[in-house]
């Protein structure tokens, strides 16, 4: 509440930039692999849907 005048927060320590594990790369990389499939397949589905309902 009140603050003395020669009082400092103490300095974060340096940890370097963020890296991530070999266990959340391999996630990562299924992540987007199964996103570009969904991609490309999604149209197709969503096609063959909208085709049943308006034949």
């Amino acid at each position: 509440m009140f603050l003395e005048s020669g009082w400092r927060p103490k300095e974060d320590p340096d940890r370097g930039p963020p890296r991530m594990s070999a266990r959340d790369e391999r996630t990562l990389m299924w992540f987007i692999v199964v996103m570009a499939l969904l991609l490309l397949v999604a149209p197709i589905g969503g096609g063959t849907i909208v085709g049943a309902f308006f034949r």
